[in-house]
């Protein structure tokens, strides 16, 4: 790799990514790849604290990695991976784990989110888990991590656990710094606006997913809650319709102003049946791409063992020097 800075970041393969986490993070990845040498992966490791389907989890993994090359991550501009391939993740994990506090991991707010929500399986790896996502971006000596309001507490863990080994054993991690995209506005339910937008949502017409067709996107659109006035344009109380705009001007590039512009004397009905063929039209493209790529396993094979490959080479450089600077024997 140059001298540019080095961007990581990983997104579970939980299904099939929502409007929100395309507008949000990973239609922000691509364009990294010109500025930045990035390091993307599918957290499978991630997704087991929660326990999963086998047969699910595969498919979803291959499906989360084939979405992110049609979003457009290129596997020949970064190192695109399954975060399972590469053995260095785990091992600097239980490493970092001796450096990591057991106060620091009880603070975590998702673990107390996560562990009331899943009462009959707390498990050890959903409280250690932020260390293993420590070691995802310290093996790589990331500078810099995309990040939501979610994420903000863990990556400060992975400062401070980067910061207490130099301390203990030399330099030798980058202290990573938060990545904040100049676009990536926050998506929220289509049915409860005041919320996020999510893909576990109960209510199928709360959430679009990018391979919803033209048809369901449109009509989850037309059913989406917004507010007794009829004006379109941006002001507190409207969240519905700021949400709809937040969207179109998303896929779009038209300010506030400009919608509330083309929309004067219209309807709700007719802007919400705007944005749902706006955001059918944008998704086009990758549900294509996406379909192509899912029908040729071999090359979608070759692409996530040549990302795999590339990723350990890179991270056993800085694991070894790790394991080197603890105190075990070198092996070679």
């Amino acid at each position: 790799m140059d001298n540019k800075k080095l961007i990581f970041s990983g997104i579970q393969p939980t299904g099939t990514f929502t409007l929100g986490n395309y507008i949000g993070a990973v239609r922000n990845w691509s364009p990294l790849q010109q500025e930045y040498n990035c390091v993307y992966c599918v957290v499978d490791m991630h997704a087991i604290t929660v326990r999963q389907d086998p047969t699910k989890l595969r498919k979803n993994s291959l499906d989360a990695y084939a979405l992110l090359m049609a979003c457009g991550i290129d596997p020949q501009k970064s190192i695109l991976f399954i975060q399972s391939h590469v053995r260095t993740h785990a091992e600097l994990s239980w490493l970092l784990s001796c450096s990591t506090q057991f106060g620091e991991l009880s603070r975590m707010t998702q673990f107390k989110d996560k562990s009331q929500k899943h009462a009959d399986d707390v498990n050890a790896g959903l409280f250690t888990y932020p260390v293993l996502m420590a070691a995802d971006i310290l093996a790589y000596n990331a500078d810099l991590v995309p990040v939501g309001v979610d994420q903000k507490q863990h990556l400060e863990l992975a400062r401070n656990i980067a910061q207490r080994f130099n301390q203990r054993y030399g330099d030798l991690f980058t202290v990573p710094e938060p990545y904040i995209p100049k676009v990536g506005a926050k998506v929220m339910s289509l049915q409860e606006p005041s919320k996020k937008m999510s893909k576990s949502d109960e209510n199928p017409n709360a959430c679009i997913l990018i391979l919803d067709d033209k048809d369901t996107i449109i009509r989850k659109f037309k059913r989406a809650v917004t507010d007794s006035d009829s004006e379109v344009c941006f002001r507190d109380g409207k969240d519905g319709i700021n949400n709809l705009m937040t969207i179109y001007s998303s896929v779009t590039d038209k300010s506030f102003d400009d919608i509330t512009a083309e929309f004067s004397g219209k309807g709700y009905g007719d802007f919400k049946i705007a944005v749902g063929e706006a955001v059918a039209d944008h998704l086009a493209p990758i549900r294509s791409e996406f379909t192509k790529l899912s029908q040729d396993k071999a090359f979608l094979k070759q692409c996530y063992c040549d990302g795999a490959e590339k990723a350990l080479k890179y991270s056993q450089r800085i694991v070894s020097k790790a394991f080197h600077k603890v105190g075990f024997v070198d092996k070679f």
